[in-house]
């Protein structure tokens, strides 16, 4: 932390180590030892400068709690002073959380330079849309250039290629002056390839519970969970984020009390009491609104009921979802609405299908109808509004080959499950192409679906919260009521009440 004076303060967790340094310029300075494993001192140093850290006199890493890693994962740290970013959203009132519209996005496929400035560009028009707040995936320093994000090494370092910091920093200002709130997505169940670096430093990860994608973290070690806290406090103190996404909490073990997000929630009100703490969990599992005090958590039952209603296709974890237009009046039905956020599309509904897909073309109006007439959060994927057709496919760019080749061998076996990709060509996660697919196209984009859109999500602002839904299982038709407006969904393939097939219809709108 710069203290001014060409002073910086570090703080260094080694609790194995017998010396820490901080390589400056060819030169070492020594950290000196504190309590609980902690080294520290202010030493000569510049902002901007790069440095590294020196374990026990001879192994030499980045830092693990860098706030900037301009040449990459393999790289030396920058120093970072945060308190010189330029603010000029002073007005700016903070998200309602009963007026929230999401917007999701990959900041590297969303516009054509793959920037924080490509994002800037398109702002207004989302707002112009009706979004309120937009959703940026992980953007803290993964291996290579392109990735979903979830591969993250270096949490609290936005990633190079985006900008680096001080354009993160931009965004969020100019996202503010639009009237836009921003909401980013944080992993903190595992570190992605290339954690052996932040291992170096301490015992961060356990196996007593392996993840999905690795090692989890031992969030028993104060330091641990330190390293996870202070990173949310970093969002929302130094870039002014309006609310943080918790990627798989599912997969975050902790048996501690508070658990470790309860008190992740806790700390970052102290600081902006108006933020908005979001969670991914599986299906079923309430922890984050019922024990944890979030403020909502992502409710995957609405897509999957939605989307097996529309396709038929029952592959894998779509096997527990019925064909009955009663299961989504449900979907609509629950509660608390202002806590669950659902979508008909999102980065992992798109890009975890073999081929990236989206959904066809002449079910466009029926999905949007369905997930913004009802109560609930609605989430926005990048392009539904105005009908994307290029897919959202899974990329990566790890620069370890062995990852590279298991990344490859991974993803042709996580669809052998799925009768409808049995014996399929997926696309190479690691190929320049994949990702070059998955950069979007709105100059293709159908405006009567944008037109749709737009409309729908002004008429929500006008809607009470109470729902009546009637089901009619024969016909293949839902009728949802709330207020005066009805909203008429048809799932079959002829056309009812007026409805065409796979179609929707609104009766008794007025939009002041």
């Amino acid at each position: 932390m710069p203290r001014g004076g060409g002073k910086v303060e570090f703080t260094v967790w080694a609790p194995e180590a017998t010396s820490v340094a901080v390589r400056t310029d060819d030169r070492d300075h020594d950290l000196g030892p504190g309590d609980d494993g902690l080294f520290s001192a202010q030493v000569d140093a510049q902002i901007g400068g790069h440095y590294l850290l020196v374990l026990d006199g001879k192994r030499v890493w980045p830092d693990p709690c860098s706030r900037s890693q301009p040449e990459g994962i393999r790289g030396p740290s920058q120093i970072v002073d945060s308190s010189a970013f330029r603010w000029t959203e002073h007005e700016w009132p903070g998200l309602r959380r009963e007026e929230l519209v999401i917007y999701e996005l990959h900041v590297g496929a969303f516009s054509p330079s793959g920037t924080f400035e490509g994002v800037a560009e398109r702002l207004h028009d989302l707002r112009e849309l009706g979004v309120t707040a937009i959703e940026l995936m992980p953007i803290a320093t993964f291996p290579g250039r392109r990735n979903w994000g979830y591969d993250g090494v270096y949490t609290f370092a936005p990633h190079a290629v985006y900008g680096g910091p001080e354009r993160f920093a931009r965004l969020v200002d100019v996202a503010h002056r639009a009237g836009l709130g921003v909401v980013l997505d944080v992993v903190y169940n595992h570190i992605g390839p290339g954690s052996e670096a932040v291992a170096a430093f301490g015992r961060y990860f356990t196996d007593r519970e392996p993840t999905f994608w690795g090692e989890a973290l031992d969030y028993r070690r104060r330091w641990v969970r330190e390293w996870a806290i202070q990173n949310a406090e970093m969002w929302v103190r130094d870039y002014h984020v309006d609310g943080l996404r918790l990627d798989a909490v599912h997969a975050i073990y902790d048996d501690g009390d508070p658990h470790v997000l309860a008190e992740l929630a806790e700390r970052v009100r102290a600081i902006n009491p108006r933020v908005l703490v979001i969670s991914e969990i599986e299906a079923g599992d309430e922890r984050p609104i019922r024990e944890w005090g979030h403020d909502a958590q992502w409710a995957d039952e609405f897509h999957h009921t939605l989307h097996v209603l529309l396709t038929g296709e029952q592959d894998g974890y779509y096997a527990d979802y019925g064909r009955s237009v009663s299961d989504l009046g449900r979907q609509l039905e629950r509660r608390p609405a202002d806590s669950l956020v659902i979508c008909s599309q999102n980065h992992d509904q798109v890009g975890n299908r073999a081929f990236g897909d989206r959904p066809r073309p002449e079910e466009l109006r029926i999905r949007a109808a369905a997930l913004l007439f009802a109560p609930q959060i609605p989430l926005l994927f990048m392009g539904e509004e105005y009908g994307e057709q290029r897919p959202f496919q899974f990329f990566t760019d790890h620069i370890d080959p062995v990852i590279a080749e298991a990344t490859r061998q991974g993803r042709k076996q996580e669809f052998e499950h799925f009768a409808s990709f049995a014996g399929a060509d997926v696309p190479d996660p690691q190929s320049p192409e994949t990702f070059a697919r998955s950069k979007l196209d709105p100059t293709a984009g159908d405006e009567e679906v944008r037109a749709f859109y737009r409309r729908l999500l002004a008429l929500r602002g006008h809607l009470p919260p109470e729902v009546m839904v009637i089901p009619d299982e024969q016909a293949r038709v839902l009728r949802v009521r709330r207020g005066e407006v009805e909203l008429v969904l048809n799932f079959s393939e002829r056309e009812r009440e007026g409805v065409p097939p796979l179609g929707a219809h609104l009766a008794n709108v007025v939009v002041e």
